[in-house]
C-alpha cells in the first residue's frame, strides 16, 4: 500500500508543509515520487517517518535526524554509530522527564493547596509569611 503526503500528514498530526520541510532539509530521502512527481510513501517510509517524528518530538534537532537518517541510508556499517546515537539521546530524554516529574509534582502541590478546605487560610499565611520575609530584609 501506498500513501499520499496529504494521507501521511493526516495520519501523523502534522501539515504537509512540515513534511515538504523535512524533506527539503534532507530528512526524508528514502521517499519516492510518481511519474508525475508527486511523493509516495510505502508502509516502510512510514516505519521509519514514526521514528522522524519520535526523535523529533523528543527534542532532537532536524541537523540530528538527517545524521541519524545518513546513517541509516548507509546500511548496516553505522548500526553501532546510530545505537550510540539514540542512546545518547534517550539520556537526554530521561533527564528532562525527571524534570518535568519535578515540575508536575510542584504543580500538584499547589492544586492540593487550592483544592484544601482551607485554602483561604493557607494561602494568606503563605502571603503574609513572603510579606514579613520581605519585611525582615528591608527589601518593602
Amino acid at each position: 500500500m501506498t500513501y499520499s503526503i496529504n494521507e501521511v500528514a493526516e495520519k501523523f498530526g502534522i501539515s504537509a508543509h512540515t513534511i515538504r520541510f523535512y524533506e527539503k532539509e534532507g530528512v526524508l530521502p528514502f521517499v519516492s515520487r510518481s511519474k508525475s512527481g508527486h511523493r509516495i510513501f510505502t508502509e516502510g517510509d512510514l516505519t521509519l517517518f514514526k521514528l522522524i517524528c519520535c526523535l523529533k518530538d523528543t527534542g532532537m534537532q532536524i541537523k540530528n535526524i538527517k545524521k541519524y537518517i545518513d546513517m541509516c541510508m548507509s546500511g548496516t556499517s553505522t548500526i553501532s554509530s546510530r545505537k550510540t546515537m539514540l542512546s545518547e539521546h534517550r539520556e537526554t530524554i530521561i533527564r528532562q522527564m525527571e524534570i518535568l516529574k519535578e515540575n508536575l509534582n510542584l504543580i500538584n502541590s499547589k492544586i492540593e493547596i487550592y483544592e484544601s478546605p482551607d485554602a483561604v487560610e493557607i494561602v494568606s499565611e503563605m502571603l503574609a509569611h513572603a510579606a514579613e520575609e520581605k519585611n525582615k530584609n528591608k527589601l518593602i
